[in-house]
């Protein structure tokens, strides 16, 4: 559970419960797209608060950015006018992207929670598609101890332990405990609507059925393709801009030799910018 796309994929049914640690592009005419370029991995948890930015694993600073001064470990570092300029270039990006990420997850645990209730409601029944529900706004409430804004402080959880703290064990063992509660609950419902038909033949009633579902099916595809052609552009503008973000820290570190044993995103090396 380290990617942040897999931190924020136990979430499109459950989320797609992973875009704190990696972002990937969808569409390959992007030029950053080609050959999983854009798929990279936080190794800390970021804060971004007006005028500083704190990158830390668990309650342990790392290093935090203060406007152009930087402090690792709690003891400043002196840095001179080029190395603020990049220092302050990189604090920026990182702070504008933050809060574009937290959007977008949040956005897709949303519209993965609308479409998995419309999707397993019919095959579960309403009491186990109440129990769905009910599951979805507790993984949002999950996704909030990850990934939230609190007034003007944005913050992102996306080391191991800020993720297995949030999906852990309780939660597997209720998604697990809600798939055993349903499977009856879902037979029945299934056999009742395929044998409901009068006198149709089984043969019939199994086309209907059949048709019924690829209705459903193409219901959720109309409510939610507007939504997630949305979401999708979304990410890719969002992967142009890690990209970004991925040089300039490279760069950084190569400037800075003090935060190179620090990295914030493991990610392929990229031509660095001049």
């Amino acid at each position: 559970m380290r990617k942040l796309t897999t931190s924020i994929g136990i979430s499109a049914v459950i989320f797609a419960a992973s875009a704190v640690s990696t972002t990937q592009a969808h569409e390959q005419g992007n030029s950053y797209s080609d050959n999983n370029q854009c798929e990279a991995t936080l190794n800390y948890d970021i804060s971004v608060e007006p005028k500083m930015l704190t990158v830390t694993t668990g309650d342990t600073e790392v290093y935090r950015i203060e406007v152009d001064q930087l402090f690792i470990e709690g003891e400043s570092v002196p840095l001179n006018k080029a190395q603020k300029k990049l220092l302050t270039q990189y604090s920026d990006e990182l702070s504008t992207q933050v809060p574009e990420v937290i959007g977008l997850v949040h956005d897709a645990v949303e519209i993965a929670s609308s479409a998995a209730s419309m999707a397993l409601t019919p095959l579960l029944g309403d009491a186990a598609g109440a129990k769905l529900d009910e599951m979805m706004d507790g993984l949002e409430e999950r996704v909030e101890k990850v990934a939230y804004q609190n007034g003007d402080k944005f913050y992102l959880g996306a080391t191991q332990s800020s993720l297995e703290d949030t999906f852990g064990e309780e939660f597997e063992q209720e998604l697990e405990q809600l798939v055993k509660n349903s499977i009856g609950s879902m037979m029945i419902n299934l056999g009742s609507q395929m044998l409901s038909g009068d006198g149709e033949s089984f043969e019939q009633s199994m086309e209907a059925f059949a048709m019924k579902m690829e209705n459903v099916g193409q219901d959720i595809e109309l409510q939610m393709d507007s939504q997630a052609k949305d979401l999708e552009s979304r990410a890719d503008k969002m992967c142009e801009r890690f990209m970004y973000l991925v040089e300039l820290e490279q760069k950084l570190r190569v400037q800075v030799p003090e935060l190179a044993q620090y990295p914030l995103i493991d990610a392929p090396e990229r031509q660095l910018l001049e």
